[in-house]
């Protein structure tokens, strides 16, 4: 293969504008989705460990219907199909306020919602029943028995998995560029375009993705960490024996 390798375009011209601007744009849709997400799979994974059967119900309709869709597909969906179906004033805000980009936030959202409450589903179910009996025995409503005792026990216990979903959405927001969200890997895809440089392109990308993904893995770590109890959880979400 004759290729003449030439890192300085990553640094010349628009490279360094358009890979920064695609990382803050990377940076800014995970963190709203991932906000979205976490929401939805806190509630949702809540109503699915309730007594109510109607609740449980429409919690998990919701985690079966989102979560057995491919991601691009509801990109997609979100993109093209819902705009043209809403009143002609939240479509013109839409249009003029990064339409694609909350299409995006919403497929993400919604789609990590829904493996999320599968996640906090096994950490509620994870603690002992004792807990809630305790709870409710002490005068609590089943609302605060969730609210102050069963879901802070439940998030620190589901860290780990929590983790890795989270990394997951941050390499999924990848799939923004199909609805053109200049994001990391459209930006990156951008500077192959202009300067025919793939492998320098690509591999810029590949490196600020992986510092990404380690960077959040080492956060979510800390987290952990100092959010163990002691004489329930410890390192890694284990229980002591």
């Amino acid at each position: 293969m004759n290729y003449t390798f030439n890192w300085s375009v990553l640094w010349t011209g628009q490279s360094g504008e358009w890979l920064l601007s695609g990382l803050l744009m990377t940076l800014k849709l995970s963190v709203v989705a991932w906000l979205l997400a976490v929401a939805l799979g806190i509630l949702s994974g809540a109503l699915r460990t309730v007594a109510f059967r109607p609740l449980r119900v429409l919690a998990t309709f919701y985690v079966e219907f989102f979560r057995n869709v491919p991601l691009l597909v509801w990109m997609f969906f979100w993109y093209f199909a819902v705009p043209p179906a809403l009143p002609d004033r939240p479509r013109e805000w839409l249009n003029e306020h990064s339409l694609e980009f909350w299409a995006a936030v919403v497929a993400l959202g919604v789609y990590s919602g829904a493996r999320f409450s599968e996640v906090l589903r096994s950490g509620i179910q994870a603690i002992p029943k004792t807990q809630m009996e305790a709870s409710i025995a002490s005068g609590l409503t089943v609302f605060q028995a969730y609210r102050y005792v069963i879901l802070p026990i439940a998030l620190r216990l589901i860290i780990p998995p929590a983790t890795s979903e989270s990394l997951n959405l941050l390499k999924n927001s990848s799939l923004a560029l199909t609805i053109s969200v200049a994001e990391l890997t459209f930006q990156t895809r951008q500077i192959e375009t202009y300067t025919a440089k793939a492998i320098e392109a690509l591999t810029a990308g590949t490196l600020i993705y992986l510092v990404l993904c380690v960077s959040l893995a080492s956060l979510m770590s800390w987290i952990e960490r100092r959010t163990a109890i002691p004489g329930l959880i410890t390192s890694g979400g284990r229980r002591r024996r």
